[in-house]
């Protein structure tokens, strides 16, 4: 019987390593999407239920080797926890992979909850995020639906301590420019809300520029006044921007 009253097996399901894998989501074989939302910030947020603390840490992560070594740590870090419950969801571009574990506390009553969160919150979901939630057991039982609850608050809670942010698939593009004016440009191009990626410096200056697609022919047009139709957008492909 596990603290709360309830059967509980630690490790439960095929493939449990690391504290993640109990219950297992497939690859999406629909097409990813060209947006989604994920953490503003790597955080932490606290809730206390019946004299039992439960800690939720939220990391962004880009593939499961990274998500279960933030278990692992949370581990070595809060050795002193009952309980380190976990749950992530990755992707797109690549499908969207999901994975969660109990830790423990009763099947169905921690890991599945928390993802539950992951994927509905504030209507659209989380990808690229892992869940941690660490519980110090504080006597008294709270049983299934206590349990359950617990979690996702906990989740509910950490995730409205760090916010989050739109991801786009975006356009990539260049601009290499003279020195002489560089800077006005470069101004003129935040000013109308272009994302300005990075900045190279050689013997021109070289913006990389993400764009979406509706964007690009105000952009060029842009470009095109301010340098006499002197410099051109150059295509350099396509990246997952983070837009507010």
């Amino acid at each position: 019987m596990g603290p709360d009253g309830i059967h509980a097996a630690r490790g439960a399901g095929a493939g449990s390593q690391a504290g993640l894998g109990e219950n297992r989501g497939m690859p999406a074989e629909h097409p990813s999407p060209a947006a989604y939302r994920t953490i503003a910030h790597d955080g932490d947020a606290e809730i206390e239920v019946k004299r039992s603390r439960f800690r939720c840490l939220l990391r962004r992560v880009e593939d499961e080797a990274t998500a279960r070594a933030v278990v692992d740590r949370a581990r070595r870090d809060f050795w002193d926890a009952r309980h380190h419950c976990s749950a992530f969801v990755l992707g797109p571009p690549h499908g969207t992979v999901e994975r969660s574990n109990d830790d423990g506390e009763p099947s169905g009553t921690a890991g599945a909850p928390m993802l539950q969160v992951l994927r509905g919150y504030a209507d659209e979901g989380v990808s690229d995020v892992v869940a941690v939630v660490v519980r110090w057991f504080g006597g008294t039982l709270l049983g299934a639906g206590g349990l359950v609850r617990a979690y996702s608050d906990a989740v509910r809670t950490a995730l409205d301590e760090v916010g989050t942010v739109r991801r786009e698939l975006l356009g990539e593009w260049m601009i290499e420019l003279p020195y002489d004016g560089a800077g006005r440009i470069e101004n003129e191009l935040r000013g109308a809300g272009v994302t300005v990626l990075d900045t190279v410096y050689g013997d021109r200056l070289t913006l990389r520029l993400a764009l979406p697609a509706a964007d690009h022919d105000h952009v060029a047009a842009l470009v095109a006044r301010e340098t006499a139709g002197a410099v051109d957008l150059i295509e350099a492909g396509e990246r997952w921007v983070d837009r507010r």
